[in-house]
């Protein structure tokens, strides 16, 4: 059983990180070749839209279920998977939810909030050129720590599989 939520684990942790690779290489080039107030338009958009259900369990669910894992691996494989499921737990926390809650967050409530109509083309560049540097360097560090994490729970799988099958 604890297996199989393992399985599980990695598995979710593997659609978030296919998620935000996906967002980094084909969503963020794309919206490079926009204009200022559609770029922005467009982020005010897609940061309302995120915001579902769906979302919300390949967001949340990794970290949930790796906690769930670590704690089952902590009694069963001390030596083997838990570390590197502990690790991941760590790295996703830090790396993924820690960076989406105190930096992209943060950043995209402040221009969901701005009426874009008012604005001039020089202060749409301006918002555009703070908003967008900032944001795709946490989405960046976001994408690499949800892949690592991703890359420890299939090490932790080999390891615990390995370890489970040959005792």
């Amino acid at each position: 059983m604890k297996g199989n939520i393992l399985l599980i684990t990695t598995l979710i942790t593997g659609l978030s990180a296919g998620l935000f690779y996906a967002w980094q290489v084909s969503v963020i080039p794309g919206t490079r070749k926009l204009s200022d107030l559609s770029y922005l338009e467009s982020m005010q958009s897609m940061n309302r839209e995120i915001l579902n259900p769906w979302f919300f369990i390949i967001f949340f669910g990794p970290m949930v279920m790796m906690i769930v894992s670590s704690l089952g691996l902590f009694k069963i494989d001390h030596d083997h998977g838990f570390i590197w499921v502990f690790v991941a737990t760590i790295v996703y926390i830090v790396g993924l939810i820690g960076i989406t809650a105190f930096g992209n967050v943060p950043m995209n409530n402040a221009l969901d909030v701005i009426d874009l109509s008012k604005l001039t083309l020089e202060q749409l560049r301006e918002i555009r050129v703070e908003y967008e540097t900032k944001w795709n360097q946490y989405h960046l560090i976001r994408t690499a720590f949800s892949v690592i994490s991703f890359a420890l729970l299939l090490w932790a799988s080999k390891a615990h599989f390995i370890n489970t099958n040959f005792q």
